[in-house]
């Protein structure tokens, strides 16, 4: 476990309302209880590592991702990296089978420091872009911050090694900062999970901070996870449904899902 670093934890007292098996795949619906007594709405789905078929998949005009999912029978996906709108164009490395995809970086000082994930030949690795090959195989995705690493939570805030709030210019805000809807990939000894979080929802969902997405992440059994692009961009699509409410504005009267560039298709 790491050590103290005064973020906010998770309290022990969250409880599963559904938990289903289905061919191996684990989906997980439950409450969570903060420390400070607030709650939010996680959705959580794992993969066993040894038949799971990550990809990357880029969209050259951006769509809503359950959407996409039920027209194309796409049963499993979750949001992938950051965006810029205007036009949209991705942020941070990608590549898509070996091939660079142009979009914007990150600042080249804090490039190297923000986590990928890459994927080929079946193989599936989190770790900070520098120490990932220059020009990968397969597929990549840099997003952040790192949250988990070698089985240990990674985040701290105050550190901003990754320079997140620092060179928060890219972002519409510090993405940081505060409780939001999330969305995060993390590799266990043996499953791939992704997870989701509601929030934006006075007195029904918190959403989560980045502190304690690590902590949820870290529960699971992760020994390394990212977080993915998050807010009103958080989207994680199981059995060809939308699991998570996603809310762009505090308290919208309805929740809709919001076009986005890159996804992880499972």
């Amino acid at each position: 476990m790491a050590a103290d670093t005064g973020r906010p934890r998770l309290s022990k007292a969250w409880y599963a309302l559904a938990v289903c098996f289905d061919a191996a795949v684990t989906y997980i619906l439950r409450r969570d209880r903060l420390a400070d007594g607030d709650e939010t709405t996680v959705y959580i789905v794992g993969h066993p590592l040894d038949g799971v078929r990550l990809r990357v998949c880029l969209f050259r005009q951006p769509r809503r991702l359950d959407w996409w999912c039920a027209k194309s029978g796409i049963d499993e996906a979750v949001v992938g990296g950051f965006y810029l709108r205007d036009p949209f164009r991705p942020l941070g490395d990608l590549w898509l089978e070996g091939r660079p995809v142009e979009g914007t970086p990150f600042p080249p000082e804090y490039r190297p420091l923000r986590p990928a994930l890459h994927v080929t030949d079946g193989e599936i690795r989190i770790a900070p872009r520098g120490e990932l090959p220059a020009a990968p195989d397969g597929d990549l995705l840099q997003a952040g911050p790192l949250l988990v690493r070698d089985g240990r939570v990674v985040f701290d805030r105050d550190e901003d090694r990754e320079g997140f709030s620092a060179g928060c210019d890219q972002f519409d805000s510090d993405i940081t900062l505060g409780r939001h809807p999330r969305a995060a990939v993390g590799v266990g000894d043996s499953t791939l999970w992704v997870l989701a979080c509601d929030g934006r929802r006075s007195r029904v969902d918190a959403g989560l901070t980045l502190g304690e997405l690590a902590e949820a992440m870290l529960a699971l059994g992760c020994q390394t996870a990212m977080n993915l692009d998050g807010g009103g961009s958080t989207t994680l699509v199981h059995r060809r449904h939308l699991l998570n409410r996603p809310y762009s504005e505090q308290d919208q009267p309805a929740p809709a899902s919001r076009p986005i560039v890159t996804a992880l298709i499972l």
